[in-house]
This record gives structure tokens, C-alpha cells and sequence, in this order.
């Protein structure tokens, strides 16, 4: 996978990621109407699935590939969240749950922003974080939840921290793993 490439952002796995902040911005305007939102969630988990299925069944996996992958992951999720602030369907408590796995990686991405070899480093190794993957699902659960002002809504929350605090620790265990090889 190796370098970073401007080109590699317009491949189509790429262009499928892009996808999400044209529906991180739909969904800023939907919050208030819960199936729209809903479907705009369902449709952003799509392009999440569909641009890493593309990617690795028609050879498009690359490491510019994978950043705008995160990127876009990190822009809808924070859309989300700030969205359901504003709209009184979380509270600051609930959205720190939300948010706990970008919290957490939060300082990983300065760290890797800071460090050109660390860059390079996690470009030859973009692999997807299969707890994040499940982490993902455990946000758009609580999400759902909050939308529709669920009763399991509290439950959901806690299972995304949960993860969340699991999906930091794998790319921070990752990351200091790569460090000493």
C-alpha cells in the first residue's frame, strides 16, 4: 500500500468514503425527522462497508485510501454528535460515550500528523481495526436509539464507550507494537 497519493483519491473506494460528508450534512438538517435520519445513517454504514469491500476485491486498497477512510468515519461520526447535542437527544454525557472512541484516538492522529516516519509507518499498515468496525456498530445502535428515544438508548451508549475504549486501545497497541520493530 506504502505511499500516499493525491490520485488515489479518486479512485472509486475513495469517492465512496467522500460520500459521507455530503451525508454528514444531510444529516444535520435531518435529526429532527428520525426515519430520514435513519436513513441517512443506514446509507452512510454502506458507504463504510461498501468502499473497504471495493477496495480489497478489486485491488484499490491504498494508504490514501485508508486516511480518507478514517477522515470521513471521524467527520460523519462528529456531525452526528454535535447534531444531537444541538437537537436535545444526548447530553454531554451521552455524547462523550459517543465519542469515545475518537477521543481516545485523538492524540494517535496529532501524534501521527506531528511524526512524518509515523505517517509513513502507519501507511504501510492502513488495516481496518476490527474492534473499530464493531465499535462503529455499537455507535450507530446507540444513535438509532436516540433518535427514537428508545429505552435501551442508556445501554447502548455504555456498549459504544465500551468498544470504543477497546477501538483506542487496538491502534494505540498497534502503533507502540510498530514502534518497536
Amino acid at each position: 500500500m506504502g505511499q500516499y497519493r493525491l490520485r488515489h483519491a479518486l479512485l472509486v473506494p475513495s469517492l465512496v468514503s467522500w460520500l459521507r460528508l455530503p451525508l454528514a450534512a444531510l444529516f444535520a438538517g435531518a435529526a429532527n425527522t428520525p426515519k430520514l435520519a435513519l436513513g441517512l445513517l443506514i446509507a452512510a454504514a454502506a458507504t463504510d462497508m461498501i468502499d473497504g469491500w471495493y477496495a480489497r476485491r478489486f485491488r484499490q486498497a491504498t494508504a490514501t485510501g485508508a486516511v480518507i477512510d478514517g477522515f470521513t468515519d471521524k467527520a460523519f461520526m462528529a456531525t452526528v454528535v454535535v447534531t444531537l447535542i444541538a437537537n436535545d437527544k444526548v447530553d454531554l454525557l451521552g455524547a462523550l460515550q459517543l465519542a469515545t472512541r475518537e477521543l481516545g484516538e485523538f492524540p494517535l492522529v496529532v501524534w501521527w500528523a506531528l511524526h512524518r516516519d509515523r505517517r509513513q509507518a502507519r501507511a504501510e499498515d492502513p488495516k481496518a481495526n476490527r474492534v473499530g468496525k464493531l465499535c462503529t456498530i455499537f455507535q450507530f445502535a446507540a444513535v438509532t436509539g436516540l433518535l427514537t428515544d428508545a429505552s435501551w438508548k442508556p445501554v447502548t451508549l455504555g456498549a459504544s464507550a465500551l468498544m470504543g475504549c477497546l477501538a483506542a486501545w487496538k491502534y494505540w497497541q498497534r502503533e507502540l507494537r510498530s514502534q518497536q520493530h
